[in-house]
């Protein structure tokens, strides 16, 4: 049978369960994703190295062009795991596969990972919406969930201290 639990979702509380910010500068990345990825791209380059090397009737040529694709293949691992999210005291530096943004938390509406969601994703004041690969509830849901409340936390802090109500 099914377990019928909702899903933890941020929404549901602001603040992370430990009741205190993290301290900033702060970095969110999915750590055990980032693992597999570079030990696979490791891994993938040796072998097909290896390969190429050890296969007696390939000619230089064709030698090199097995470690330039073991190249190639292990580069596209290595920007998979490229994703994190860098918070600091003036705002926040997301970090996609092939992008970087520089957003200032005024910038930051509001935090989203609903249920579903392959990553978080950000409201932003121009109207957009920005997803944020670098906390993704994949292989450590319970993580991932934790890191978008702590984030949520920290926007809605720094937004309401750094306003236009903000007093002087």
């Amino acid at each position: 049978m099914p377990d019928a639990t909702p899903e933890p979702s941020p929404d549901a509380t602001p603040v992370p369960p430990s009741g205190r910010l993290p301290a900033l500068p702060v970095t969110f990345r999915p750590g055990r994703t980032r693992a597999v990825l570079l030990a696979a791209a490791v891994g993938l380059f040796a072998a097909i190295s290896l390969i190429a090397l050890l296969l007696e009737q390939l000619s230089p040529g064709e030698r090199l062009s097995f470690v330039f694709t073991a190249a190639l293949l292990a580069g596209v691992l290595v920007l998979l795991a490229r994703p994190k999210v860098d918070a600091d005291e003036t705002g926040v530096t997301v970090v996609n596969i092939t992008t970087r943004r520089r957003l200032d938390w005024a910038q930051i509406l509001r935090v989203n990972l609903r249920p579903g969601d392959p990553w978080v994703f950000l409201d932003l004041s121009d109207g957009t919406s920005l997803p944020v690969l670098g906390i993704q509830p994949g292989i450590a849901r319970e993580r991932a969930i934790a890191d978008a409340r702590a984030l949520r936390a920290l926007a809605e802090v720094r937004t309401t201290a750094t306003g236009p109500e903000a007093s002087p």
